[in-house]
């Protein structure tokens, strides 16, 4: 396919994708979160997204030394999508270490030694809050799912990750 999507053949029902569709989501997020480029925070992330014509474009982190010019996982996957002419999203998956370390092993990403010990193991990942703001720029009405470092996930609506947020139609009103 042209672009860097991926068609999903046939496209899932409205609403959450289920089955293959969901499984395929869920698996381009943690393709994605095997690219990130994070040398200074150690911390991978990636996130898939899907379209309401069933693409899915993945997005992972990429930091800099200059730490405000990095970028998070969701905003990539979202410009990517909006770069080949998406702005309606159906779901997005969000990944970060699947593969859980034990203190004392040291993994390397980014060509950095490091020893993952910490508390999000047994936390599900979220969206920062910049990055809620850049999807609720493409409604509310869309499911997000928050996977934790065993592979298991929730689903929010991401009006439920960004209540009583600013949007578009806000700057209309009088």
């Amino acid at each position: 396919m042209e672009g860097g999507g991926q068609r999903l053949a046939p496209v899932a029902p409205p609403g959450q994708p289920q089955g293959e569709h969901l499984r395929l989501l869920l698996r381009r997020s943690q393709e994605a979160k095997n690219c990130a480029y994070c040398p200074y925070s150690r911390f991978p992330v990636g996130a898939a997204l899907l379209t309401a014509g069933g693409e899915i474009f993945s997005g992972c982190n990429v930091e800099n030394a200059c730490y405000s010019l990095g970028m998070c996982a969701e905003r990539a996957a979202i410009q990517k999508a909006i770069s080949e002419g998406h702005t309606s999203f159906r779901a997005m998956a969000i990944t970060s270490l699947l593969q859980v370390f034990p203190p004392t092993q040291t993994a390397r990403l980014s060509s950095v030694p490091f020893s993952f010990d910490s508390d999000m193991r047994d936390h599900f990942i979220t969206p920062c809050g910049a990055c809620r703001q850049v999807m609720r720029e493409f409604g509310t009405d869309w499911d997000v799912y928050l996977t934790k470092a065993d592979g298991t996930y929730i689903v929010k609506r991401l009006e439920e990750l960004l209540p009583l947020s600013f949007g578009p139609e806000d700057l209309k009103k009088v």
